[in-house]
C-alpha cells in the first residue's frame, strides 16, 4: 500500500524545540483535553436521558463506552489517513465530524441514533484530531518532547474537571439537547486546533531541489518486526487491562463503605486535581538529560507504582484512607499518561510513530472494552469492592514486570551472532582516523532527522 505523507517533515529537518511549537503545543493540549475528558463528561446527561427514553443505566452507559471504543479502535485507520493525506488536513476533518456528531445528537428520538451520532460520528472525530496532534507534536519537539508530552497529556485532567460541571450547568438551563447543541459548538475548536498544525518545511538553499520524501506505506506493519515495539505493545495492552478500572469503582466503593454521596464524588476531583500536576512534572524529570536515556524503566516504574497503589488501596476501610490512595494514584496515573506516548516515540522513531500509535491504540482498545467489565463481573459474583482492586493492582504489576524483563534479556542483550559479526567488521587497530571526521561525526549524527540516538534503554 503506497501513498506519500502530505505533510511529513523533509528527511533530515531537525524539530526546532519550541518556536511555532509553543502553538502546537497548545493545540494537542487541548485536544487531548476533549479526547479523554469528553466521553467521561457527556456522563453528566445520563440521568435525563434516562427519564427521556425510558432505558437504563447501562444502556445509557454504552454511548461512553462507543465514544472510547472509537477513540482506541480506529487507530489504524487514523494512520492510513494521516499517512495519505497528512496531520492539518485529517484534523479539520475529524473535528467537523465531532461537532456534526453531538449537533445531530441535540435531535435523536432514540437511544440507537444517540449510539450512532454521539458514539460513532463523535468518537470517529475525536479520534482523527488526537493521533495527529501528537504525531505533529513529535514533529516539532525532539530535545524538550518529554516536557511537551507531559505539558500536553495535562489537558486530560483540566478539562475534565471544566467539562463536567460545565455540562451539568448546561443541563440544568437548556436540557440535554441544548446542552448537546453547544457542546457541538464547543467541539469546533478542534478545528481551531487543526489550523495550527503547520507542515515543517525544510529550508532550500539557493535554488536547488530540497530533498525528497521517501515513499510511505500507509500503514507501516514493519513496526512488529521490533522486539521494543512488540513488548511495548504487549505490556500496554496488559496495562490498560487494569489500569482505569479503579477510577470507575471508587466512587461505588466510598459509597459501600457508607460515604455520603457527596464526599464520594469528591474522591475523583482529589484524583484529577492530582493528576493535572502530576503530568507537568513527570514531563519535566523525564527531560533531564541524566534520566531521559531511562525514560523506559521510569515508565515500567509508573506502572508499578500504580499497580502497587492498587493493590494498597484494596485495604482502605474509610473516607480516609481512600483520600490517600486517589491522591497516590493520581500521581501515578499522571506518571503514566505523561510518558506512556513519550516511550513509543522513543522506540520507533519519527518515521514509523503514526502507524505505531495506531496499532497500540487497537490493542488497547480491546483491553479497554475487557478490563472495567471484567471488574463489573466480579464485583456482581464477590460483592467485594477489594477484590476488583486487587484484580487490577496485578494486572498493572504484571505489565510492568513485562516492560522492565523484556528491555532487559530481550534488547538490551545482544545477540552472540551480532556481536561476533561486529567484530569481524571491526577497523584495523593501526588505522587513523582524523580527529575532524569524529568531532563532526559525534556532533552531526545524534540530530540527524530530528531525533536522539537510540540507546538499549531508549528503545525498549
Amino acid at each position: 500500500m503506497g501513498g506519500a505523507v502530505v505533510d511529513e517533515g523533509p528527511t533530515g529537518i531537525k524539530a526546532p524545540d519550541g518556536g511555532w511549537g509553543w502553538a502546537v503545543l497548545f493545540g494537542c493540549f487541548v485536544i487531548t483535553g476533549f479526547s479523554y475528558a469528553f466521553p467521561k463528561a457527556v456522563s453528566v446527561f445520563f440521568k435525563e436521558l434516562m427519564r427521556e427514553f425510558g432505558i437504563g443505566y447501562s444502556d445509557t452507559a454504552w454511548i461512553s463506552s462507543i465514544l472510547l471504543a472509537m477513540l482506541y479502535g480506529t487507530g489504524p485507520l487514523c494512520s492510513v489517513c494521516v499517512n495519505r493525506f497528512g496531520c492539518r488536513p485529517v484534523m479539520l476533518a475529524g473535528g467537523l465530524l465531532a461537532s456534526l456528531g453531538m449537533v445531530a445528537a441535540s435531535f435523536c428520538g432514540s437511544i440507537i441514533q444517540l449510539y450512532l451520532t454521539t458514539g460513532v460520528i463523535t468518537g470517529l472525530g475525536l479520534a482523527l484530531n488526537f493521533q495527529p496532534s501528537l504525531i505533529m507534536l513529535n514533529r516539532y519537539f525532539n530535545k524538550r518532547r518529554p516536557m511537551a508530552n507531559g505539558l500536553a497529556a495535562a489537558g486530560s485532567p483540566v478539562f475534565l474537571c471544566a467539562l463536567s460541571p460545565l455540562g451539568q450547568l448546561l443541563q440544568d438551563h437548556y436540557g440535554w439537547r441544548g446542552g448537546f447543541l453547544i457542546l457541538g459548538g464547543l467541539l469546533l475548536n478542534c478545528c481551531v486546533c487543526a489550523a495550527l498544525m503547520r507542515p515543517l518545511e525544510a529550508s532550500r538553499p539557493g535554488s536547488g531541489p530540497g530533498p525528497q520524501r521517501p515513499a510511505r506505506r500507509l500503514l507501516d506493519l514493519s513496526v512488529f518486526r521490533d522486539r521494543g515495539f512488540v513488548i511495548y505493545a504487549v505490556a500496554a495492552s496488559i496495562m490498560v487491562l487494569g489500569l482505569f478500572v479503579p477510577p470507575v469503582f471508587v466512587v461505588s466503593y466510598a459509597k459501600d463503605l457508607g460515604v455520603p454521596d457527596t464526599q464520594a464524588a469528591f474522591l475523583l476531583t482529589v484524583l484529577g486535581f492530582i493528576d493535572i500536576f502530576a503530568r507537568p512534572a513527570a514531563g519535566f524529570i523525564t527531560g533531564l538529560k541524566k534520566v531521559r536515556p531511562y525514560s523506559v524503566y521510569l515508565f515500567s516504574f509508573s506502572m508499578f507504582f500504580n499497580g502497587f497503589t492498587d493493590l494498597t488501596g484494596s485495604t482502605a476501610s474509610d473516607y480516609g484512607g481512600l483520600v490517600v490512595f486517589c491522591i497516590f494514584f493520581g500521581i501515578s496515573y499522571g506518571m503514566v499518561g505523561a510518558l506512556q506516548f513519550e516511550v513509543l516515540m522513543a522506540i520507533v522513531g519519527t518515521q514509523k510513530f503514526s502507524s505505531a500509535i495506531g496499532l497500540v491504540l487497537l490493542l488497547e482498545a480491546i483491553a479497554v472494552l475487557i478490563g472495567p467489565p471484567s471488574g463489573g463481573k466480579l464485583l456482581d459474583a464477590t460483592h467485594v469492592y477489594q477484590y476488583v482492586f486487587l484484580l487490577a493492582g496485578a494486572e498493572v504489576l504484571a505489565s510492568s514486570l513485562v516492560l522492565v524483563l523484556g528491555n532487559f534479556f530481550c534488547i538490551k542483550k545482544r545477540p552472540e551472532a551480532a556481536v561476533e559479526e561486529g567484530e569481524r567488521h571491526k577497523p584495523p587497530v593501526d588505522v587513523r582516523v582524523d580527529s575532524r571526521e569524529v568531532e563532526h561525526f559525534l556532533k552531526a549524527e545524534p540530530e540527524k532527522n530530528g531525533e536522539v540516538v537510540h540507546t538499549p534503554e531508549t528503545s525498549v
